[in-house]
């Protein structure tokens, strides 16, 4: 079944719900701070993990500790879509076992 791009009212509606993220030209990203080189690389390996299970990737950067994310769907013609919102708000809930900010 193929992934339709989402409205803009619908972007900002979920966008609403998810603090902290954002669509920068055609891409939903997000960067946290973490309070080691450590705790950014475990976070990374468990985004790692819910991207696989989700069969949805984004690209994923890591700083000293820092996590930076963008995400659109490359089958949807690089839009932005619910299978983005799905996997940012799987990204969002470890932030906050991470610890992220």
């Amino acid at each position: 079944m193929p992934v339709e791009p989402l409205s803009q009212k619908e972007i900002e509606d979920r966008l609403a719900e998810l603090p902290g993220w954002s669509v920068e030209g055609d891409r939903l990203t997000r960067s946290f701070r973490l309070g080691s080189h450590f705790a950014a690389t475990a976070m990374v390996v468990h985004i790692a993990q819910v991207q696989e299970e989700l069969n949805h990737h984004s690209d994923l950067s890591l700083g000293y500790n820092t996590v930076a994310l963008s995400v659109n769907t490359h089958s949807a013609g690089g839009a932005v879509t619910e299978k983005d919102f799905e996997l940012a708000r799987r990204v969002q809930d470890l932030a906050g076992v991470h610890g992220a900010s």
